[in-house]
């Protein structure tokens, strides 16, 4: 098997995943971050075999055939255009862009570079989601009609255990990020599944912001965005982005013209199968419970990974690509049509609801039509301010006090890090 040599940039979310591409007869020959403690922990994780960098211009000359982009989640389509242009392969994490101008440019660098463009998404190798696809993709259940997808992981808002890895300072992405733009782990799984692609989006939020006192506070009062889509086919999508309210789960569920399949709640992966009794398939029930089973050659190796296996499955799916010099399937129209519903999606929000056409940047007349829209709820790095607000009430913000115990929390808890 084939030797890839790998890049990181990012090592806070990046480390995550150096046991999968390890596993995978990756060599990981060069990491960057500008954060040394982080870098430290990373280059003891591999053990002290990899060359390291500050400094991404010298990064992306380190000899190298591909790069994990995991750096900010705001800021990954910048990077991920200089590898392309370099001709090195990237796996990029969530999301692929976070303005639509980044996404046309993305499209652009994708098509023009000799090496591929796929997205770091997880959630569709859960081992329900694949069965999902699997009887979808089987026929049985006919034509999608209807799809749900729920992301839904609330955290305490007074825990600040490593809070220091998820955030630098009140200034940071996580802190001003919409519900609707974190939408791939609730949306790619049923796109995937179904091959249904949203071509209208509209978006209403849960406004109910956490309590005055606490120090995970952020400049986002919304629970949750329900967004809809209208898809290609006349189906239609609903999806939470990322959902923060009471009972934490991640749901599914596909209904066709024939049956429906969704993932139980609090069962640890049972599937639910059911069919009209009329059109009952040879060999099921009208109802059918049960739980699949993992038949892979690394079953071992994808139970120990991340996200259900999610991780393991993207790592080994993004070089084996690269070795079969064979497109992925989250490849950069698939990335940036998730991206371009997450963005248009908050837009509708701020506008009362109104319904978005979603475009297909694999024309250059929707390309052209975006590709000087550069606003952003977000904070840069090099010191760009947000253009539009992040909450649906825009000028909610957290109180003094909150402010305050959210800096001293992150501080208090790097310390504790060393």
């Amino acid at each position: 098997m084939k030797k890839i040599r790998l890049g990181v940039f990012g090592v806070r979310r990046g480390s995550y995943y150096f046991e999968s591409f390890l596993a995978n007869n990756a060599d990981i020959v060069a990491i960057c971050d500008v954060d040394e403690l982080y870098m430290k922990k990373a280059v003891d994780k591999l053990g002290g075999n990899v060359t390291t960098y500050k400094s991404f211009d010298e990064f992306i000359e380190h000899p190298m055939d591909a790069v994990f982009v995991a750096n900010y989640f705001h800021e990954h389509a910048e990077y991920a255009i200089r590898c392309l242009e370099k001709n090195i392969h990237v796996l990029c994490e969530c999301t692929a862009n976070s303005t639509m101008a980044e996404g046309v440019k993305l499209v652009r660098a994708a098509e023009k570079s000799k090496a591929f463009y796929m997205l770091a998404e997880n959630y569709p190798y859960m081992l329900f989601n694949q069965e999902m696809k699997k009887v979808y993709e089987g026929g049985t259940l006919g034509e999608v009609l209807y799809a749900e997808g729920e992301y839904n992981h609330p955290g305490d808002p007074y825990s600040t255990e490593n809070l220091s890895l998820l955030f630098d300072n009140d200034k940071h992405w996580r802190f001003f990020l919409p519900r609707t733009y974190y939408i791939t782990h609730s949306l790619a799984p049923i796109m995937y599944a179904t091959g249904s692609e949203p071509v209208r989006v509209s978006a209403m939020p849960i406004f109910a912001p956490g309590p005055k006192d606490c120090p995970r506070a952020g400049r986002v009062g919304d629970r949750a965005a329900i967004v809809t889509c209208l898809n290609n086919d006349n189906s239609v999508f609903k999806v939470t982005g990322h959902a923060s309210f009471g009972g934490e789960d991640n749901s599914y569920r596909i209904c066709g013209e024939k049956g429906m399949i969704e993932n139980v709640r609090g069962t640890g992966g049972m599937i639910s199968l059911n069919y009209n009794r009329w059109q009952i398939p040879e060999g099921k029930e009208e109802h059918n419970y049960y739980k699949p089973e993992l038949i892979d050659k690394d079953a071992e190796l994808i139970k120990k990974s991340g996200h259900g296996g999610g991780d393991f499955f993207v790592a080994r799916t993004f070089l084996n690509c690269i070795r079969d010099n064979k497109a992925p399937d989250f490849d950069v129209y698939f990335a940036t049509k998730l991206a371009s519903v997450a963005i248009l999606g908050h837009r509708s929000i701020l506008n009362g609801g109104i319904p978005y056409d979603v475009p297909d940047f694999r024309k250059e007349e929707d390309r052209v039509k975006f590709e000087n829209d550069n606003e952003s709820p977000f904070w840069y790095s090099d010191g760009r301010a947000p253009t539009i607000p992040c909450c649906s009430v825009t000028d909610f913000a957290p109180t003094d006090v909150q402010i305050e115990k959210f800096n001293n929390a992150i501080e208090e808890d790097r310390k504790n890090q060393k």
